[in-house]
């Protein structure tokens, strides 16, 4: 079947869409990979506000998007994600999608590795379907390229103007690869003239490759891979990538892999939020019974335990964001349709207030308002205060599963389920 059928337009276009430029051209701000510019969920507004005014915000483009979890990047006017397509022999193709930013409209795909996800799935997927609903990492945009690292572990740089080839690595293959029940859902991190993986075998388990050739300037480790994307921080003045592993949390030199600090943490069945820090301190977080921890890094690299919370304050997959010493996100553990977004001081892991009825969905800041998508598609805004919940705006925007994270740039809200994406108008 064509990649037409799962990629077009809905009658549900405004005539908004239809005025604006159908080339793309640089956005006034990215948010050029998974959790944003910098990894954090965060994005700054230089003047005005978000939001909307009456019940329901204005949609400058809605379309179909088959299948997956994999959230928007969107910059130089192009809008790229991760979807499950059927190719013309039926066969269940992993596609990196770029569209047009302002439209809507298709401008490449490109075509990954087969994988049988599976058609459904109330919850995170049986080990039956292999992962449920379609792919769940996100690409990472750098420039003039694309970087992509799919469910069977197959890193890709592509031209961001074409969708062209321009190199691949197999970890699978070619770094003894060991991939994860439901398949891989790390996000490439790009850093510097890095880009950042895990998931080979033994002594290879962490890898940065050159982003230019697909080189390996360092591999090491025997840790196994969880689902959860690694970051890069500054701690105690030293810059290092930060992978959340099966044995726990591991901080490398980002130059040469070498081990600046350790701290084990529980891991039972999947670990899928990303770490979160706040000067030296490193807050994580994982399901399936095990709860949150921070920890304190002190200037010779050694580990302190802050505090522990097991089978509490849990993540399933939803990164929550941290503001003024204080995190906002999705705390719950599937409880679809019902679990909490929740305010949480950092420092002491205690609950400032929450409100139920969003399951797992996730959460990004705008300047001072919290953008939450639920996980039965409704957008809302509430502000960013440890004081009270209090909501600013809400409405019904997509349909279908919304497990993915919103994007921003440039005064918009990318979105996306399992059936359809779409671009929301929040102002700036």
């Amino acid at each position: 079947m064509p990649l037409q059928t799962y990629f077009r337009f809905t009658p549900l276009f405004t005539l908004c869409a239809f005025l604006l430029s159908s080339s793309p051209s640089a956005n006034a701000q990215s948010w050029p990979q998974y959790r944003g510019p910098n990894g954090d969920g965060k994005a700054e507004v230089d003047s005005g506000d978000i939001g909307w005014s009456g019940g329901q915000p204005e949609v400058l483009w809605r379309t179909t998007t088959a299948l997956g979890f994999s959230s928007f990047s969107v910059a130089d006017g192009r809008a790229i994600t991760l979807v499950a397509a059927e190719d013309d022999s039926g066969a269940v193709m992993q596609t990196c999608m770029a569209l047009n930013a302002k439209t809507g409209e298709e401008l490449w795909s490109y075509a990954l590795n087969k994988h049988d996800y599976g058609r459904g799935g109330g919850g995170a997927g049986a080990r039956g379907n292999k992962g449920g609903d379609g792919p769940r990492s996100t690409p990472t945009i750098d420039g003039d390229r694309v970087y992509v690292y799919d469910s069977e572990l197959l890193l890709v740089c592509l031209k961001a103007d074409s969708g062209e080839l321009v190199w691949k690595v197999d970890v699978l293959k070619d770094h003894e690869g060991r991939n994860i029940n439901w398949a891989n859902a790390i996000s490439p991190l790009v850093d510097g003239d890095r880009v950042y993986v895990a998931g080979g075998g033994a002594g290879q388990s962490m890898i940065a490759f050159d982003k230019l050739t697909g080189a390996v300037i360092w591999k090491t480790g025997d840790e196994k891979m969880t689902h959860a994307t690694p970051i890069v921080r500054e701690i105690q003045g030293k810059q290092q990538v930060i992978f959340f592993m099966q044995s726990g949390l591991v901080a490398l030199n980002p130059i040469d892999g070498t081990e600046l600090w350790r701290t084990p943490f529980e891991y039972s069945t999947s670990s899928a939020a990303s770490p979160v820090t706040s000067g030296n301190l490193v807050y994580c977080s994982a399901g399936y019974g095990v709860g949150a921890g921070l920890f304190e890094i002190d200037d010779s690299m050694s580990v302190k335990e802050v505090w522990k919370k097991p089978n509490r304050l849990v993540n399933h997959w939803s990164t929550p964001v941290l503001h003024d010493g204080h995190l906002y996100g999705l705390f719950s553990f599937k409880r679809y349709g019902t679990g909490p977004l929740q305010c949480v001081e950092l420092a002491t892991g205690k609950i400032k207030w929450q409100k139920k009825g969003f399951g797992p969905g996730n959460c990004i800041l705008v300047g001072q308002k919290l953008v939450v998508l639920s996980d039965s598609g409704e957008l809302v805004l509430v502000k960013a205060t440890p004081e009270a919940y209090e909501e600013l705006a809400r409405a019904k925007v997509l349909k279908g599963k919304c497990w993915s994270t919103p994007a921003y740039s440039d005064g918009k809200i990318f979105i996306r389920s399992t059936l359809e994406g779409a671009c929301v108008e929040v102002g700036q």
